[in-house]
Parts: C-alpha cells; structure tokens; sequence
C-alpha cells in the first residue's frame, strides 16, 4: 500500500493530484501562498515544490556545455536560469506552515544531500526524485534511507536505469516507491507522450505508477488514469503568460480546478471492471428483444416459425429460444401480441 500522509494511493483509490509548483513563484513567497491555497480550493492532493541553491545543481560556468541550446530557456546559462528559478530556503518552513495550515499535503524535490536534510527538518510526510535525478543513486539511497514514501520520474530513463534506482531504494528497505511516466520536455505534444509506457512500467515493476505529465492540456493525464496511472503531477501558475521560467506549460488555476474534477469522474467510470448488469441499466431489459406471438393460437396447436417473432419489449423468452420453441405445443389460448412464457408451452426447459 502506498500512502502520502493519510491518503491511500492506488488504482482502487482516486487519483492522486499534485500541483507542482516548481519555479513559478516568480520570486514572490506571496505568490507560494497564493497558489497553494488555489491548489486546496481546486482539490488538489498536494503541492510540491523543488528543493536547491544554483550551486548545488550546477557551476557557475558559461563554457558551451553550461548554456541551453534549445527550448524556452535557450542561451541561458544553467546557473542563471536556477538561480531565477530556485526557491529561496527560508521560504521552505513558511511556506510548509502555511500547507499545513489549510491542510493541504506539502513536499519537494530534493537535488542534493542538503536539500534533504533541511526537508527531513520540516518533516516532509514525502519525496520526489525529479527526472534528471533519475540516474544520481547516491541521492536516492540518501532519500530512501528517510524511510519516507518516494516517488520517482522516468523522463528520459531506459528500463535498466529505472530499475537501478528502484533497487537502490530495496536495498535500504524501503518498498514506498511510485513511479511516473514522465517525457522531459516543456512542454511536451501529446502525441509524443507515449502512455502504453505505464502499462509497461506497471508489468515490470508492479509498483503504483502515475504520470508527470507537461503537456498544456489535460487529455495525457486522463487517458493516463484510464491505462492505471493512480498519481498525477501537474505543473501550474497563476498566469501561463507571467514569463516564469515554467509559466508556459503550466496550467492556469481554471485548468486545474477542471483536472482535478475530470480526473475523478475518469477514475469513477473505471468501475470495477466486472462485467454484469449494472443498477442503473436494469430498468431497461424490458426495451430489450423477445418472443412474442404474432398469431392467435388456441391450446394444443403447434407452433410453427410464423406464429413466433423476436421484437421488442423483452417481456417474453429470449430470442435465443426460437429454434427450440417450433414444434412444440402450447398449453393455453393466446391473443396476437401475447408474449411467449415459458409455463406456456408443453415439455419447455428454460435454460
């Protein structure tokens, strides 16, 4: 059973949803506050933030391998564009207080030893291993070793990479692990996002498997609950045009709202995959095919192929029965129209 805090996650359960925060504070801690009390309000399961200083994710360098070649932060070094993006550390106990206070679940990305250490001191019920962190198992045993649920993304990563970080996780003894299909790019066209991956993942692995979905709209994410996903991670913002860092492929408060409403009635429809006549539909088996005379008939006539006809309502035998019902003699006198019951007919066994 995986569990963040009191809530039990998996497919038996609602979806998990977490509104990631990430670098769209925008250097406001005001703003923190606003979108996690916008989060609560949208029904969202948690928040979660990034937890780093610029130098302790990259160096302070503007050699070609230190500068962003593509996408929305292209020309930036790594270093200007996490110290934009960085959540400030003395934000973190306010700004975990402030969760706490609207009862809201709270935790974050760690990228170094440090970063878990000043979590692990504000008692974050959770962790997240982000993508690119994916491959830095020093930094998972140290997670792991919290004994804390953990949950990892797999932007990028192959099955073997995969699998080291979850093994490094097992050799601690620490079993609390969810994983999310996830493709690192920002944002990301949903043709592109290959969701069979989490039936992939889920056969391979046999652990919870959600989504860290970057695409602008919501249909990943729920076509993803449909193929197993039970967690899912959204990024999002006040305003997709605030020119954050991450604005761009974040959904705005609306889209959230809308998400974790639709993503409950995708789960609801799930059902319990057994197949058998539902409660809401019984009232309508009497619209269903039957048999019914088409003829008047007096007892101890034998019923012949013109006497009988499948049509609606379903009032009488099954159309099934029409093969067998010939040749047989029926028991009493019947009008046109009268349905065929199965105490009308001599030596019938229904079956």
């Amino acid at each position: 059973m995986f569990k963040i805090e009191n809530k039990d996650i998996g497919i038996n359960f609602p979806p998990y949803i977490i509104a990631e925060i990430s670098a769209n504070h925008n250097g406001s801690l005001d703003r923190v506050f606003n979108l996690i009390e916008i989060a609560k309000n949208s029904g969202a399961d948690a928040v979660k933030l990034q937890t780093y200083k610029p130098d302790t994710i990259t160096l302070n360098l503007s050699n070609d391998e230190f500068i962003i070649k593509k996408g929305l932060w292209k020309n930036r070094t790594l270093f200007d564009l996490y110290k934009e993006a960085h959540l400030p550390w003395e934000w973190h106990k306010p700004i975990f207080e402030h969760a706490k206070k609207i009862n809201i679940a709270i935790f974050s990305s760690p990228f170094d030893h440090s970063a878990v250490d000043l979590l692990e001191s504000l008692d974050t019920p959770a962790y997240k291993i982000a993508s690119c962190e994916i491959i830095d198992l020093p930094l998972i045993k140290y997670v792991a070793e919290t004994k804390k649920p953990i949950i990892i993304s797999t932007g990028m990563a192959n099955l073997q990479e995969i699998d080291e970080a979850v093994n490094e996780c097992f050799r601690v003894n620490n079993n609390n692990i969810s994983l999310l299909h996830c493709v690192s790019e920002y944002p990301t066209p949903s043709e592109l996002y290959n969701l069979n991956s989490i039936k992939t993942l889920k056969e391979k692995f046999g652990l919870n498997i959600g989504i860290s979905d970057h695409t602008i709209s919501n249909q990943a994410s729920l076509t993803a609950i449909s193929l197993g996903a039970s967690i899912i991670e959204k990024h999002f913002t006040l305003d997709r045009k605030g020119n954050g860092p991450d604005d761009s492929f974040s959904l705005e408060p609306d889209d959230l709202e809308k998400l974790c409403n639709d993503a409950l009635s995708v789960w609801k429809s799930l059902g319990d995959g057994k197949k058998e006549i539902q409660s809401i539909e019984k009232g309508n088996i009497k619209f269903r095919r039957s048999l019914y005379f088409i003829k008047e008939m007096k007892a101890g006539a034998t019923i012949t192929k013109d006497c009988i006809k499948s049509i609606r309502p379903g009032y009488g035998l099954k159309p099934k029965y029409f093969e067998d019902l010939i040749g047989k003699i029926i028991l009493e006198d019947v009008k046109f129209g009268t349905p065929v019951k199965g105490n009308m007919i001599k030596d019938f066994i229904e079956k």
